[in-house]
């Protein structure tokens, strides 16, 4: 698969709990990019909410 340049930016703004929390999860897990982790997770939640949305054949 070819990798696509990322060229976009965003920003979100966390509070200290929850930047110990992920400080803590990336300590535990040794997670050495936490901009992969976070796009990552983001992701998939995404992907798995739109999979979720989809009509089913005997809904």
């Amino acid at each position: 698969m070819k990798k696509s340049p990322r060229e976009y930016r965003i920003s979100i703004l966390l509070n200290e709990s929850e930047l110990r929390t992920l400080d803590r999860f990336c300590d535990t897990y040794g997670v050495a990019n936490r901009s992969r982790l976070i796009r990552e997770t983001l992701m998939r939640a995404i992907l798995k909410q739109l999979d979720s949305d989809q009509p089913t054949l005997f809904d």
